[in-house]
């Protein structure tokens, strides 16, 4: 139960207006960071949502590998922000 409540990721904020293949591109681009993989995408998803969707662990992540994933991020001109986010972010 310890590990489900430490659990933690990156949110990626995309402008509107951005491709489901542009979030893509990012997402693939930027999966490389050491311990800061991409999330699976949900299995249902569809074009105008996968913008949405993009998502990377950190919970095993250092500060540096964020900043390595946050740098890596910000080369993208569609790309807004991200929102850091972990498990107690949902409500339960």
């Amino acid at each position: 139960m310890d590990a489900a409540l430490a659990q933690q990721w990156m949110v990626v904020n995309f402008s509107p207006g951005t491709s489901a293949a542009a979030a893509l591109q990012v997402r693939a681009a930027c999966s490389h960071i050491e311990n800061a993989p991409p999330l699976a995408l949900p299995a249902k998803h569809s074009a105008a949502t996968v913008m949405y969707d993009i998502k990377f662990d950190t919970t095993n992540a250092s500060p540096a590998n964020v900043a390595e994933l946050q740098t890596c991020l910000e080369k993208f001109s569609s790309v807004r922000g991200v929102t850091p986010q972990d498990t107690g972010d949902q409500g339960g």
